[in-house]
């Protein structure tokens, strides 16, 4: 990118020392060949190769369809390393612009940045699923808690009452 901005600052010196027509056009196409060059590879990740490096020593995520290599930065992340672990295997965009990072930390990821995601192979929604041999019926535990949370109180009391009768008898 330094090279390109010193193409584009001898472009501006020269049209300020009023140079020929055909040296600008030349040294605006240099300037357009060296972005082409020099442009790093916009690699295409499917989701279940990212998804794969989920380890503190291997750490991807994909944050607003880019691909994120953030090993490297796991010890210095302000939130911990289970942040960034947390956010792995997943588009953790909803993540990281729920916390509101700093427009510093959103320049910090160019560092880290790998390629894109194929949008098409990213899951819409993680969804859980229960496994078929556990039985949940909430509505008879409901139920119970419902009792427990009105028969407790009174057990209490009457347990007070049973303890104050028992310690004025032993007093009289």
């Amino acid at each position: 990118m330094s090279f390109n901005l010193i193409l584009w600052n001898q472009l501006h010196s020269y049209r300020r020392e009023r140079h020929s027509v055909r040296l600008l056009q030349k040294l605006h196409l240099s300037i357009i060949l060296t972005d082409i060059v020099m442009a790093p590879d916009q690699k295409t990740f499917v989701f279940s190769e990212v998804s794969k490096h989920n380890k503190t020593l291997d750490c991807w995520v994909i944050i607003s369809g880019k691909v994120f290599d953030v090993t490297s930065f796991m010890e210095d992340h302000p939130g911990g390393s289970e942040v960034l672990l947390a956010a792995t295997g997943k588009d953790a965009t909803n993540d990281f612009e729920d916390v509101g990072h700093s427009e510093e930390a959103r320049d910090l990821m160019d560092k880290y940045y790998i390629g894109k995601i194929d949008k098409s192979t990213v899951p819409a929604k993680r969804q859980y699923v229960l496994s078929e041999n556990q039985n949940y019926s909430s509505n008879k535990s409901g139920f119970i808690v419902k009792i427990l949370q009105f028969l407790v109180p009174f057990m209490i009391l009457g347990l007070g009452f049973a303890v104050r009768a028992y310690t004025k008898e032993k007093s009289d």
